[in-house]
């Protein structure tokens, strides 16, 4: 197999180009949302001229529109390892799909059943769930991670289980300090309880192959704004589930999978850019000399672009270690980095979050501030909510050139 190519990757994005003369902007923003390839951009707009229409049509643009919608899914089923894509819903946002998720589930417990939620994680797999325990008289339980491995413990999780526990809300990978947590064995802990478990892999995604059938988790929900894709949400569970659960649509719709969890008209041209983006997966497996089917391929890709993150986030956090007053929350140790994605969050002694990324700013470097809807860690790391970390976050097309720059401009505003 060949390495990774950097340079091909950063042609495909044209956000990346610079303009003017002027140095390109560095995204190491990318937690919140990546830059979009062009197969991408240009898959929306080939939908938008040619499939600008409802599905269910005997005519050309539904017709094109129904096939738009069959073969995301299908692209989505095939990324997650899913058994079918009748486990594949697809909506506006991972947020919006678990506050509506959350509530058909809701629809199988009753009052002082008990759910578990961690402070790991982002508001979205947090108060979906808080809301619901509200309205159904839920008992709600905190799960903590462990502050010397950065992960969520097992025997933490299981002092907390008892006969009452009804679900397990748990994320992946932090969004603030990237640890990776051990979703496989958390979730057969808390299913041999009886409790069904619900993943957050927003951040994960972006970063390793999910194989939902090797997890032992029920749900799992993701954003392909974070790997490259467009703003959708998606979220897989097993269809023996999502069968029986209630669902909240209208009247006449279609009670089939997955439809009958998907609300409203499918944001088509969304979907032309989601398969995609499964696509450009595809086309950098095949880039890095991989082949065989769709999986195999995104397989390869993952790889490939782990061992060269890992590179960059191994000299990220080592550059941050020298500058004096420098905090990192998160795995540090370099015998650790697979343990956690490439997001590494800090703060410092004598400078805000605020005033560090002014400084970035000002030099074409674009990062994240504040508490990023990790409310609960950064309320556990006992650091100021409304302030909360710097946080930077690499992605397959930055550079070893873009991680020197912007910790020579880190360590020339805080010496």
């Amino acid at each position: 197999m060949t390495g990774f190519k950097v340079d091909r990757v950063r042609e495909m994005f044209p956000a990346l180009v610079s303009k003017d003369e002027q140095p390109a902007t560095i995204f190491l923003d990318n937690p919140g949302g990546t830059q979009v390839p062009r197969m991408v951009i240009e898959a929306i707009g080939q939908a938008m001229a040619s499939a600008a229409s409802n599905l269910g049509g005997l005519f050309p643009s539904s017709i094109r529109a129904e096939e738009i919608w069959q073969s995301s899914h299908q692209a989505m089923a095939d990324m997650l390892g899913a058994s079918s894509m009748r486990e594949i819903i697809v909506g506006p946002s991972m947020t919006t799909l678990t506050l509506h998720i959350s509530r058909s589930i809701g629809r199988t417990f009753n009052r002082g059943d008990e759910i578990i939620v961690t402070r790991m994680d982002h508001e979205g797999d947090i108060s979906p769930w808080l809301l619901l325990a509200e309205d159904l008289g839920l008992v709600v339980k905190w799960l903590s991670f462990n502050r010397d491995s950065w992960q969520i413990e097992v025997e933490d999780l299981k002092s907390l289980l008892t006969d009452k526990t009804r679900l397990l809300a748990l994320n992946f990978a932090s969004n603030l300090t990237g640890s990776i947590n051990n979703v496989a064995e958390l979730s057969s802990v808390a299913r041999a309880a009886g409790a069904l478990v619900y993943v957050d892999a927003v951040q994960l995604a972006p970063h390793r192959l999910v194989s939902v059938n090797e997890l032992n988790c029920d749900f799992l929900a993701c954003s392909s704004y974070k790997f490259y894709g467009p703003h959708l949400g998606i979220l897989w569970g097993r269809e023996s589930i999502l069968e029986k659960l209630h669902a909240y649509r209208c009247r006449c719709s279609s009670d089939e999978l997955p439809q009958r969890l998907e609300t409203g008209t499918p944001q088509t041209e969304l979907l032309a850019g989601l398969e995609a983006t499964v696509n450009y997966f595809q086309w950098l497996g095949e880039l890095c000399g991989y082949t065989g089917s769709r999986r195999e391929k995104l397989a390869g890709a993952y790889t490939t672009a782990i061992a060269y993150e890992d590179q960059l986030t191994t000299r990220l956090i080592q550059g941050l270690e020298e500058i004096r007053g420098l905090q990192i929350y998160g795995i540090t140790d370099v015998e650790r980095i697979h343990d956690r994605v490439p997001t590494v969050s800090f703060t410092h002694d004598s400078f805000t979050p605020d005033e560090m990324s002014q400084t970035l700013a000002k030099n074409g470097i674009c990062a994240w501030t504040g508490h990023n809807y990790a409310y609960e860690v950064v309320k556990h790391l006992g650091l100021d909510v409304e302030q909360g970390v710097l946080r930077l976050g690499i992605a397959q097309y930055n550079t070893e050139s873009e991680i020197d720059t912007t910790l020579g401009v880190l360590t020339d505003l805080l010496k």
